[in-house]
């Protein structure tokens, strides 16, 4: 076994039944067919086994079936067990099994905070504490130091990065660690200096991490609502401006929610199709259609996300055709908004005539035609015809996951493992040749 061959597998999933599908096979009771792919060095499949006999109190069984990937050296695997027996109440053979991994960058965070949940969190300490110019490596040790007494010693070294991130005002992503500003403020939270923790955060470059402000979630965290609001009305931006209307709703002031998404709406997208949802929540479908009508044509490309929502809304309040001609009114007929469309009518029930319209459509025969056709005769229950689109398709070898999972969910196993053996796939360029053509056991 090769693990540089099986980290290329689990990315591409070469070869390899996908996780998705291995747990619709198990859901479908096809437990032999994921135990015959695991013996043959799937993955995912041995992983979908594994739980099965943990599930049957097989554990030591369960362990077998995984050890190959990790006599092969492959971290994902190490970790992925050392977890389990973590589980299991197996604390030092966990961490006998990762520590062998511990230069790898990902089971690095892993091995520390086993170390420390099992109170070896010096240990944990000193394994990250040369590598923190990673941010990902410097959240881990702000993590396992966490209710421990080596907050400051944490602060301390990041006092020194974000001294080195302010230097770097122009360019804040090139600052190692990026994150120092934001960890240094979770540890000052933590210790009880608020103050210290909000000033931190009135210093970044950068504000918003996965559409989340951490300056304003931490003053609704502490109470100070009205910090809160200036912060909105001044500096904060989108991001913290949810956050408030989150808190405001959840007290039960929507119209305060709805007024501080408002102003924002004309201007932002993502603050229209917000305060919309906020609106259709507590039953102001009528106020969120209006808000959201004057979007699609205000955004310029892509307002097909748009398109959906306000077209779920109009139909929803019985208001179809004029959802449709909302549509039409569009210049020309791209494929994205013509299977809105066809998705539109397909919600309200009239799958015959949205799959009409689509095979009209000049981009029907392209691999993505087949796959959103398909997908809806599949969703109106019609898996026979959905299946057919996908095999007569022009690039069915792309589609063969798809294909794949329909057949499955129709009992036809044999023939899904078959389609997926004929998926399409592509090759990194930086993976050498050889590995590319032998399978890792």
């Amino acid at each position: 076994m090769n693990a540089t061959e099986l980290d290329r597998r689990a990315r591409t999933y070469d070869g390899w039944v996908p996780p998705e599908l291995v747990s619709l096979l198990i859901e479908h009771g096809h437990v032999d067919e994921v135990r015959v792919q695991a013996q043959g060095g799937d993955w995912y499949c041995a992983r979908g086994w594994a739980q099965v006999l943990i599930e049957r109190d097989q554990q030591d069984a369960a362990l077998a079936v995984l050890a190959p990937f990790v006599d092969a050296g492959w971290s994902k695997a190490a970790r992925s067990v050392a977890d389990l027996l973590d589980g299991w109440g197996r604390g030092d053979e966990a961490i006998a099994l990762l520590r062998p991994h511990a230069g790898d960058r990902l089971a690095l965070p892993d091995l520390a905070k086993l170390l420390s949940r099992h109170d070896r969190t010096a240990e944990a300490f000193d394994l990250l504490y040369p590598h923190t110019k990673d941010w990902f490596l410097a959240q881990a040790l702000v993590d396992v130091t966490a209710g421990t007494d080596r907050d400051e010693e944490v602060a301390h070294l990041l006092e020194a990065y974000v001294a080195d991130v302010h230097r770097f005002e122009a360019e804040p992503w090139n600052a190692e660690p990026s994150n120092a500003v934001d960890l240094l403020a979770t540890v000052r939270e933590r210790q009880g200096r608020i103050d210290e923790a909000i000033a931190l955060l009135h210093t970044r470059h950068v504000g918003v991490v996965n559409n989340r402000d951490q300056l304003a979630d931490l003053l609704v965290r502490h109470g100070r609502h009205d910090e809160l609001r200036e912060y909105v009305a001044g500096e904060g931006g989108e991001a913290a401006a949810y956050c408030l209307a989150e808190l405001l709703e959840e007290r039960g002031d929507v119209e305060g929610a709805v007024e501080v998404l408002r102003p924002l709406a004309d201007g932002s997208p993502n603050a229209a199709f917000a305060l919309a949802e906020l609106l259709a929540r507590h039953g102001r479908a009528d106020e969120a259609i209006e808000v959201l009508r004057p979007v699609p044509r205000s955004m310029g490309g892509d307002p097909e996300w748009v398109v959906r929502k306000l077209g779920t809304l109009l139909a929803d309040e019985g208001r179809l055709d004029e959802a449709l001609a909302f549509i039409d009114a569009f210049d020309g007929r791209s494929w994205e908004l013509a299977y809105e469309r066809a998705w539109l009518l397909s919600y309200c029930g009239r799958t015959d005539e949205a799959v009409t319209e689509l095979r009209a459509h000049p981009e029907a025969a392209t691999w993505y035609g087949a796959w959103l056709i398909s997908g809806l005769l599949a969703d109106a229950g019609r898996l026979d015809e959905a299946i057919e689109v996908l095999r007569t398709g022009s690039d069915a070898g792309t589609n063969a996951t798809a294909l794949a999972e329909l057949l499955i969910r129709q009992g036809h196993v044999k023939d899904a493992m078959t389609a997926l053996h004929q998926r399409t796939t592509v090759v990194p360029s930086w993976t050498p040749p050889d590995l590319s053509e032998n399978p890792p056991f």
